[in-house]
């Protein structure tokens, strides 16, 4: 799933190429995308409106066009936004196409069709919108040593399943976490709430770190995710941990090992990142 480095290496793409345009028209050819509204209702509402801003909010895109309307999009799994000409022939797994004057056309390709988008009406709407879904932005400065505390504060969660939450911090994913945990020497079973101070410091400059260089790399590749012009991102090239299963620790030599938390695959040395202890009962 594209996480936030992979979501913001589009959100530059795209904006430098379509903002300031005029949406002309979307085509959504998949009812799915937009369900429960209606693909017509989707595409009147949008359409005629300039772009004035292609912004981000942890995975999620979004069109501010004028008149106070946005148009939200998620990848999901395997989404992909790219960069078409006008008029070309559809490509495989195209699930919407939006057209701009004298720029080039966006394309949702989608093969397992998880992907969606909504339009929402005013910026306060919008607002609540992310607000119920989404916490703190990783990448902003409200992202501190005392915010990460008082969100972890007496729970019990392992420190992998709580990174993925996206209602506590909003972006990051599997890739970056394992990578975090690792730059942060904390095994992903560690229940939260037990970190001391430091190594809660240690872990939001690990978690900050680990997603500046994925986009420096400009996101990483390992299946489905490619650039707008249909590139690959680079950043699979210089993970430290994830999905290298039996190479031999950056830091230590020990072999990577693979484990189950958050009910997601996760990678980790289990000498630079010690397992918790059992607590006796």
């Amino acid at each position: 799933m594209p996480e936030l480095p992979e979501v913001e290496t589009i959100r530059g793409q795209l904006g430098s190429a379509v903002e300031g345009r005029t949406l002309t028209s979307l085509e959504v050819h998949d009812a799915r995308w937009c369900a429960p509204a209606a693909p017509a209702e989707v595409a009147a509402a949008v359409a005629g409106r300039r772009l004035e801003r292609l912004g981000r909010r942890g995975k999620y895109l979004s069109c501010q066009l004028e008149g106070d309307v946005y148009l939200v999009m998620h990848l999901r799994m395997t989404g992909n936004l790219l960069l078409g000409v006008p008029g070309e022939l559809a490509r495989p797994h195209e699930r919407v196409r939006m057209c701009f004057d004298a720029a080039p056309t966006v394309l949702f390709c989608d093969p397992r069709r998880f992907g969606t988008g909504i339009v929402l009406a005013g910026s306060d709407v919008h607002e609540r919108y992310y607000a119920a879904r989404l916490g703190v932005e990783p990448l902003d400065p409200e992202f501190t040593t005392e915010a990460l505390r008082a969100l972890a504060a007496g729970r019990r969660a392992p420190v992998k399943a709580f990174l993925l939450s996206q209602e506590r911090i909003a972006g990051v994913g599997n890739i970056y976490a394992d990578e975090a945990l690792f730059r942060a020497r904390i095994h992903p079973l560690r229940p939260v709430g037990t970190l001391s101070r430091r190594q809660f410091g240690e872990l939001r400059d690990a978690v900050v770190e680990s997603l500046e260089a994925g986009i420096d790399a400009r996101g990483a590749t390992i299946d489905d995710f490619r650039h707008a012009d249909g590139a690959r991102g680079s950043f699979q090239d210089s993970f430290l941990v994830h999905r290298r299963e039996g190479e031999p620790c950056p830091r230590c030599g020990r072999p990577v090992v693979k484990l189950r938390a958050a009910g997601r695959g996760t990678y980790v040395c289990e000498r630079c990142q010690p397992r918790p202890r059992r607590r006796r009962p």
